[in-house]
């Protein structure tokens, strides 16, 4: 069997009295899309730091792909791409520029590294802009070369830190389809991320930290299914209803979202049966009517205690 593509063991850091990291213990198999959810101040990026060796942990160790990271930094560290927090591209070179300063870092040959940018800059949607200084550009174009940075020497483990926070929605789109490509060419990732229904969609597994410590690590659905009174009927009509005109002995919560009423329930068939009749009876009608399970964000609202 094959080592973890990332695995922590019991990892801990303080800083002064502030317990960040707790006891954490962590596996990523090889090729896996891995989330890493918390709310603000949960240890999030501490612990991504820890996992590239950015810091020191107090205790426990770090190994990527089998190889000890404090022992072998330089071995480990080369089988990674990062793509931290805050951009670290350089503001007075252009995107070929900054690739190729990477590129050295890595220790890739000259032609090597050329054939590479060549194929990363339309790929990332860069080549009008190839020969320009990167200080003017918007946030989603620097984020995108920042990817560029983190994948021109094929990494096996790509972490990303909030990859897609505060982008536009073309930049976003673009750095998602990146990180299925490169998950489908075998590549293992790790993204911290604030969006759940992102990390719902793209991730198979996903872990949730909360105060320093991990709450939960499981697939999506499997979280999902833990939380069956988070199934949910959502109903819109083609007029305002009176007030509560919905509530019944079935439903534990009623919120509206647009011109939709949510009802959380454990029993939806018994509410949407219901939901009609009323319906009928008043001489409504029902322009959309749907039953959902529990979301992610659900989950992690519960979890989390809602910080």
């Amino acid at each position: 069997m094959s080592s973890p593509a990332i695995h922590g063991d019991a990892l801990t850091k303080r800083f002064n009295s502030f317990l960040a990291v707790n006891d954490i213990s962590i596996s990523v198999h090889e090729g896996e899309f891995f989330g890493f959810l918390g709310p603000n101040g949960a240890g999030k990026t501490t612990t991504i730091r820890l996992l590239t060796g950015i810091l020191p942990p107090d205790s426990g160790s770090v190994k990527i792909a089998g190889i000890n990271l404090a022992s072998h930094p330089l071995i480990a560290k080369m089988l990674m791409g990062v793509i931290p927090e805050h951009s670290t591209i350089y503001g007075d070179l252009t995107p070929v520029q900054n690739l190729n300063l990477v590129g050295k870092f890595y220790r890739m040959g000259a032609r090597e590294r050329d054939e590479r940018i060549q194929e990363l800059i339309p790929r990332l949607g860069l080549s009008e802009h190839r020969d320009r200084q990167v200080g003017v550009f918007s946030k989603g174009m620097k984020q995108r070369i920042s990817i560029g940075c983190a994948i021109l020497h094929r990494p096996k483990v790509l972490f990303l830190d909030e990859p897609t926070e505060g982008l536009d929605v073309q930049s976003r789109r673009l750095i998602v389809d990146i990180m299925r490509e490169l998950q489908a060419e075998g590549t293992t990732i790790f993204l911290t991320t604030h969006n759940i229904e992102e990390a719902s969609t793209l991730c198979q597994r996903v872990a949730i930290i909360n105060r320093g410590s991990l709450v939960a690590v499981e697939r999506p659905e499997v979280l999902k299914q833990t939380f069956e009174t988070s199934k949910s009927v959502q109903v819109s009509f083609s007029r305002d209803v009176p007030a509560g005109f919905l509530e019944n002995e079935d439903v534990s919560r009623i919120t509206e979202t647009g011109d939709k009423f949510v009802l959380y329930t454990a029993n939806p068939d018994a509410v949407v049966k219901e939901v009609v009749h009323r319906a009928d009876r008043e001489g409504l009608t029902i322009t959309s009517l749907q039953i959902s399970g529990p979301s992610l964000e659900e989950v992690f609202v519960h979890l989390t205690g809602g910080n």
